[in-house]
């Protein structure tokens, strides 16, 4: 926990260690009063014990879900290893974001169960698809108002600077999103020209198209009362930030303005300036939260840093 005068930790407390890349975190019942915290490693889905201010695990770790494919090459996985975690608004739902194990390979034995957004019972029983095609939904998060499971999602590479765009979009129960023939609706990957046509015209036109090779991560919706009232219920995305593109996007945390639960497909610049004028990068945003002050809290893992954007004006 950060003290908010000066920045530095008040309590710095490892919660649960021997955990396998863990990534989503997500509290169950949701409200105030949670009985568990549940935790997305890269191949299971873990729970610990849990009451309000809790700074170590009081139990040890319950598997809910063990055989998740892994981001571990040393078991035959390998590919995109984040797993992120959101409970349905009536609790009864656990979403389990899977990334691909390739770029933009499409066999079927290798990539089985991946480049989805999995949904299990809160036991980790009766697991089904939720959506597919989804090449690597990094982050997920649920909208406050209209209760909609949205996506931050990276897309694939090797197609040039400017194919395919990264995307945020709200997510379809049973909705397909194209990977690995086809991008952004109908547009299908030349590597795997003349492929399923019967699923051309099934491809779903994601809310938001980001720029290509922009690293979108982590995800959330504005639902503190700081900020000014035209942020109330907006999405906040981390771009990590391009590594393969001739010149650099990325590397920000944008805003995406929502009405009634719906975008414009508009998106702009919240946080810059991890990139210096002469082009060298000192920070990369990962996660993104509402702190319960209704400030946004940012993770960087190239400076180490948790960032804190807090409102100072008349609201």
């Amino acid at each position: 926990m950060l003290s908010r005068e000066d920045g530095k930790p008040e309590v710095n407390e490892v919660f649960a260690a021997d955990l396998n890349r863990p990534f989503g975190i997500a509290f169950y019942p949701l409200g105030s009063e949670p009985k568990y915290v549940y935790v997305g490693n890269t191949d299971s889905v873990v729970r610990f014990p849990y009451k309000s201010g809790d700074t170590k695990a009081s139990g040890q770790a319950e598997t809910v879900v063990k055989d998740i494919p892994s981001g571990n090459e040393s078991v035959g996985g390998g590919g995109h290893w984040t797993r992120d975690l959101e409970f349905s608004p009536d609790g009864k739902t656990l979403y389990v974001s899977v990334g691909s194990r390739s770029n933009a390979d499409d066999d079927d034995k290798s990539e089985a169960r991946r480049a989805t957004i999995l949904a299990f019972d809160p036991d980790g029983k009766n697991e089904r698809v939720f959506a597919s095609g989804i090449r690597n939904p990094v982050g997920l998060a649920t909208h406050p108002k209209t209760g909609q499971l949205w996506t931050s999602v990276n897309e694939r590479d090797g197609l040039g600077d400017n194919l395919a765009p990264d995307y945020i979009t709200h997510v379809e129960e049973g909705g397909f999103y194209g990977w690995p023939w086809y991008y952004i609706g109908p547009n299908q990957d030349p590597r795997h020209e003349g492929k399923h046509p019967e699923l051309k015209q099934r491809v779903i036109v994601p809310d938001v198209i980001l720029q290509s090779h922009m690293a979108s991560l982590d995800l959330t919706f504005y639902n503190g009362d700081a900020f000014p009232k035209e942020y109330q219920n907006d999405a906040f995305a981390s771009e990590h930030g391009s590594w393969n593109r001739a010149r650099r996007v990325g590397y920000n945390v944008i805003r995406i303005p929502l009405k009634d639960g719906k975008a414009s497909g508009e998106f702009e610049d919240f946080l810059v300036g991890f990139v210096t004028k002469e082009g060298d990068v000192w920070g990369r945003p990962v996660g993104v939260a509402v702190a319960k002050d209704g400030a946004l809290m940012v993770t960087d893992d190239s400076s180490g840093t948790i960032w804190r954007v807090a409102f100072k004006g008349k609201k």
